[in-house]
């Protein structure tokens, strides 16, 4: 139920944008059909053995990689607990006065967390000290939702009438704020633009990180709720049928969806590599490739909800059972790779 978007890879979108009207049919045409055969190429988790398995807490839930470890927010404690890459494992945790219930985001030296309490709040981890701040009179509008940072601010939806806050990340007083269409709660920058999903409906809306004024908005699949960006595009996962939708990051285009067949509450995403990462509850991980829209794999069974990739691992949780497995990518890949 997470989302931490990665950097954006490449020129891809702005080659993209070039392209004449009948080659983006093209593109389209192809991510409409590239996953046809998607049963035929799903696979049990436990065929892939894990590098490491690390318990956390109750429930293990949003992943980040930052400052040279990877954060996971947990319940039973609330809090976050921080993982050495290098030793596999808990090196800290983080105790917070609420659930991380919105989101991780990295930036400006910190570790920004969304929190489900009464009232809702936001922290900041400094990621060097794990000393905490909290944002005063700020929280997240809803859990499942997002958080995340642009050069500048760090970006929240904080209410039910979706307002969008821009936090000055030095003073922790909202900048701006910008009224977005009811339903909106997920954030993502990129290419100089925060995409905002809206769950309640199925477009996303792009705000101009440097105005805050609306730029565009974007037909997607059915509630698409978690985003990410790279290799010059945005990506949503969309729980309403179980889709992708991929969008061109330089013209805000959409560019066709990919089917693959996962739908349900929760879930996340992250783009390395050239390929598209999900995880959804009974789905812990799909691989899609970023160029093709075509999924090149699917693990199916217990685990799941949250991931994040870096270091050459996949870093995933066990919502449920409170653990986070780490996984080698070329492992992983090289599986992918045989079904082709």
């Amino acid at each position: 139920m997470k989302l931490l978007a990665s950097r954006d890879e490449g020129s891809g979108g702005a080659q993209l944008a070039r392209r004449s009207p009948m080659a983006l049919i093209a593109v389209v045409a192809t991510l409409m059909t590239a996953n046809a055969g998607a049963g035929d190429l799903r696979h049990s988790i436990p065929e892939l053995k894990p590098v490491a398995k690390v318990h956390l807490g109750k429930t293990a839930d949003w992943v980040a990689i930052a400052g040279g470890s990877v954060w996971v927010g947990t319940t039973g404690p609330n809090g976050v607990s921080q993982i050495d890459p290098e030793t596999n494992t808990v090196v800290g945790s983080v105790r917070l006065p609420g659930n991380p219930c919105a989101g991780l985001a990295a930036g400006f030296g910190g570790l920004w967390v969304p929190l489900c309490a009464r009232p809702n709040s936001l922290a900041r981890v400094d990621l060097k000290t794990r000393a905490i701040m909290l944002v005063p009179h700020l929280g997240p509008a809803a859990k499942e939702g997002g958080i995340t940072t642009s050069a500048d601010s760090v970006w929240l939806v904080t209410d039910g009438r979706a307002t969008l806050a821009r936090i000055d990340p030095g003073t922790l007083r909202v900048r701006q704020r910008i009224r977005v269409p009811r339903g909106s709660h997920n954030p993502l920058y990129s290419e100089g633009r925060i995409w905002i999903s809206r769950s309640a409906g199925a477009e996303v809306n792009v705000i101009r990180a440097d105005t805050g004024l609306l730029s565009a908005k974007v037909p997607t699949g059915p509630k698409p709720r978690f985003l990410a960006g790279g290799g010059g595009s945005v990506w949503t996962l969309n729980q309403g049928d179980g889709s992708l939708t991929r969008i061109d990051a330089g013209s805000a285009l959409p560019l066709g969806s990919t089917r693959l067949k996962t739908p349900g509450p929760g879930g996340d995403i992250a783009v390395a590599n050239g390929i598209v990462w999900t995880t959804m509850v009974k789905m812990p991980l799909s691989a899609t490739d970023g160029n093709t829209g075509k999924v090149l794999c699917q693990f199916t069974g217990p685990g799941g909800d949250s991931l994040g990739v870096g270091g050459n691992a996949i870093w995933l949780t066990d919502y449920a059972a409170g653990d986070v497995y780490r996984y080698d990518l070329d492992d992983v890949m090289r599986r992918c790779q045989s079904d082709q």
